[in-house]
């Protein structure tokens, strides 16, 4: 019995749930950063496209969309991450 080899400990279950949580949990934060940057993106370029369009000196419906956007994005996060 003395010369086997020693066995690697295997990890217990409890380990391999708290990983699995943990990135769980980063995937589901990343995911929430990523529809952010979309949602204030999207809404900033629609703003754009207006002012263009219009041929604004200056760009104010670009401003109000990128605050309105910021707005839509934190809600939508809040949303998100209660459930």
């Amino acid at each position: 019995m003395e010369n086997q080899p020693h066995k690697p400990e295997i990890n217990p279950p409890e380990d391999l749930d708290s990983q699995k949580r943990a990135l769980g949990s980063y995937a589901k934060y990343t995911g929430v950063a990523f529809q952010m940057m979309a949602i204030i993106g999207a809404s900033a370029f629609i703003g754009y496209k207006i002012d263009q369009y219009y041929d604004h000196k200056t760009q104010w419906v670009t401003a109000l969309a990128c605050v309105l956007g910021v707005c839509l994005s934190i809600y939508q996060t809040i949303r998100q991450l209660k459930s």
